[in-house]
């Protein structure tokens, strides 16, 4: 089933002697040697991997190509009630692009120092997650346990409402505290382009500089908001990042056009069509010939309940606290597929079991400790049991 306990190390760093290495260690760490990294993420090697453990369990695989190239896997456990509401576990498989000359280690080879900190990119953005579901089956089969375009366009396929989904786990943050952040709403992506035209040898870059100026200051603007109250995370506020400027022929020329790119992530608490009333505001200020568009543009602002009288938010947040665990509700500071999920009218909660770890998904170093991915075996063993033991909800749920 896993691998052997002293299997491959490979990459460097502290080394396990025979028999020393948890046996889910090991499979984490073979996962991450996995190059899923984009722009061209080996997506055919984790599906093999994911078949071969569905294999070994004895589960059924299916494997949905939504578009060309991007295929859903679904293992599935079929419960007792097969007729009732399922429990989705969702992960993804790819990684973010790295800078290896600032990482300390490969970031393909699942190095484990001697703190026992498994270095790697998706070590935390979240192949943990994929493996402590694994884990988990392996645990339900009485195994040996210590195993994005892509999802928005699956919750429109048929096969996703044939899953019949009650409730859905996506992924988290890590939590530099004794706390568990868990995430119930998520900002929307506004990717942005603007465009400046103007007659050759009339400088576009007047205009160009006060829409920059209207964002940045805006940006600082939301950025004090931030620094000056105790109770807001990052998910409280927008986030605006000039991403890209592109234009210009040659040195000697001024171009006719020039394009600056912005990424926005806007809080479900903001009213969406005011703002956009903003950013053609600052558009108007800057020039008549100053244009906008969206490369994407995300306009749904469902919340999940974390009402105790939900009975999927109580199942989850009395398990956790019965395992002495301090939960930390906030709104994610990014976007996941979870908002797909949601905008299906469907409950999904972010979280991923990682407490006293810094944030460093899509940063250099990436890593994650062992006893931490441990941990999250356990809280999933207990955790996904209480979920799939819902009662009924009206309605047949």
């Amino acid at each position: 089933m896993l691998p052997d306990k002293d299997g491959p190390n490979g990459g460097g760093g502290v080394q396990d002697g025979p028999g020393t290495e948890d046996p889910s260690v090991t499979l984490f760490r073979e996962y991450l040697r996995l190059k899923t990294v984009h722009p061209e993420p080996d997506y055919d090697a984790a599906i093999r991997f994911l078949e071969r453990i569905a294999e070994e369990l004895a589960l059924p695989l299916k494997k949905v190509e939504v578009c060309p190239g991007r295929v859903v896997a679904i293992i599935t456990w079929v419960g007792s009630r097969p007729e009732l509401k399922s429990v989705v576990l969702n992960s993804h498989t790819d990684v973010v692009p790295v800078y290896e000359e600032h990482w300390k280690h490969d970031p393909f080879a699942a190095v484990k120092d001697e703190h026992g900190n498994i270095y790697g990119r998706g070590s935390q953005d979240m192949k943990c997650v994929t493996i402590h579901h694994l884990v988990f089956l392996m645990f339900l089969t009485d195994e040996e346990v210590g195993g994005h375009k892509g999802m928005e366009t699956f919750v429109k396929h048929p096969e996703f409402q044939k899953l019949n989904i009650g409730f859905a786990l996506d992924e988290g943050l890590a939590n530099p505290t004794n706390a568990y952040t868990v995430f119930y709403g998520e900002k929307n992506p506004w990717c942005e382009y603007h465009i400046c035209l103007f007659l050759m040898h009339q400088s576009v870059l007047c205009p160009q500089r006060r829409v920059i100026n209207s964002f940045l200051e805006f940006r600082e603007k939301e950025k004090t908001r931030l620094n000056t109250n105790e109770c807001f995370t990052l998910g409280d506020v927008t986030t605006v990042n000039m991403t890209m400027v592109k234009g210009g022929v040659a040195y000697n020329v001024v171009p006719a056009e020039m394009d600056v790119s912005f990424d926005l992530r806007i809080p479900p608490t903001v009213n969406l069509q005011e703002f956009e009333e903003k950013i053609k505001a600052w558009c108007k200020e800057a020039g008549e010939d100053v244009t906008y568009d969206f490369a994407q543009k995300h306009m749904d602002q469902n919340f999940t309940s974390t009402e105790e009288s939900d009975p999927w938010w109580h199942a989850f947040s009395s398990t956790c606290k019965a395992m002495n665990m301090t939960l930390k509700k906030e709104i994610f500071p990014a976007a996941t597929d979870s908002r797909f999920i949601r905008e299906e009218g469907l409950p999904a909660i972010g979280f991923s079991p990682m407490n006293l770890t810094p944030i460093l998904l899509h940063d250099h170093n990436e890593y994650l400790n062992e006893q931490v991915f441990l941990r999250g075996i356990q809280v999933y063993e207990r955790l996904v049991p209480a979920l799939a033991s819902v009662p009924p909800l009206s309605g047949g749920e």
